[in-house]
């Protein structure tokens, strides 16, 4: 589904997630994808690296985009043919936010997959708003002085069918939800942590570690909230300290030990907020 020979740097952890993606999509599949690193691994049409077909709309008009392809394909009587986005963080928590949400509230029929590798890689790693607290961009040299934006929080909010979290650094968490979106029908939105060897200062080899320590020290909590108020935690144990993650990274070289505990109290208190959001889950649904 996904052809060799493209344009992905070596070691690109977005392609190796994108390459499971589409695999378990399977190929009755049309994908929408914005300006991103992601349009520069699938390429131009009608030369695209993808073996499904790709259109390419602007940067803030994803959600639109694969909302009316959705329509278009309904009105042809091919229900059966799924929908996906492929887009980064730059498309998806700043510029197409305004898209993303009218089209969660009007609870399209799509797949949004964001792949999240913090900041705006393709242009130079400026920040994003899904970048994280204190690292250094092209745009934050002295490192970003906010927090990052807890995109699935909001999308919850929405009360959409499915919104989840997931990483390649734990493939059979990622396929099952990909599956598991797949099976349901309304708007579903999984955000996949893809870190950027270049961006984040990561060895040629090092994207798959960094991804298992985010979500092994919470930085990266693996879970999935279902219509707005079922919260399951797929990655229950934290099983090594913030810093074992910050130290792969050239992007938090700055930080001195003060830092790196703010940041892992930063963690720990969105651990712990995730975690009264599963028992106040369970409360509602008992109580139903």
């Amino acid at each position: 589904m996904l052809c060799s020979g493209h344009a992905a740097c070596p070691g690109c952890v977005e392609a190796l997630s994108v390459r499971h993606v589409l695999a378990t999509m399977g190929p009755d599949t049309m994908a929408v994808i914005p300006p991103s690193c992601m349009a520069i691994i699938a390429g131009p049409q009608p030369f695209s690296s993808l073996r499904i077909p790709v259109y390419q709309p602007t940067l803030e008009a994803s959600a639109a985009a694969a909302s009316g392809l959705r329509r278009a394909l309904d009105s042809q009587g091919k229900r059966e043919t799924q929908v996906i986005v492929l887009a980064g963080d730059g498309g998806t928590y700043d510029i197409g936010f305004q898209c993303l949400s009218s089209a969660a509230e009007r609870n399209e029929n799509i797949i949004y997959f964001c792949l999240d590798n913090e900041g705006y890689m393709n242009t130079g790693a400026q920040k994003s708003s899904s970048t994280p607290h204190y690292a250094k961009t092209g745009s934050t040299p002295e490192g970003k002085g906010t927090r990052k934006k807890n995109l699935t929080e909001i999308m919850a909010a929405h009360q959409v069918p499915y919104a989840a979290t997931a990483s390649v650094g734990f493939l059979p968490d990622l396929v099952s939800k990909v599956k598991k979106a797949k099976a349901i029908r309304g708007f579903r939105i999984i955000t996949l942590l893809v870190p950027c060897l270049d961006g984040w200062g990561l060895s040629d080899d090092g994207g798959l570690t960094a991804s298992r320590y985010a979500v092994e020290c919470g930085a990266f909590p693996l879970y999935e909230v279902e219509d707005g108020r079922r919260y399951t935690i797929n990655q229950t144990a934290r099983t090594r300290p913030v810093g074992d993650y910050l130290a792969l990274q050239r992007r938090y070289k700055h930080l001195d030990p003060g830092g790196i505990a703010s940041l892992q109290a930063e963690v720990d208190e969105g651990w712990e907020r995730l975690q009264r959001q599963v028992e106040m889950s369970a409360g509602i649904e008992a109580a139903v």
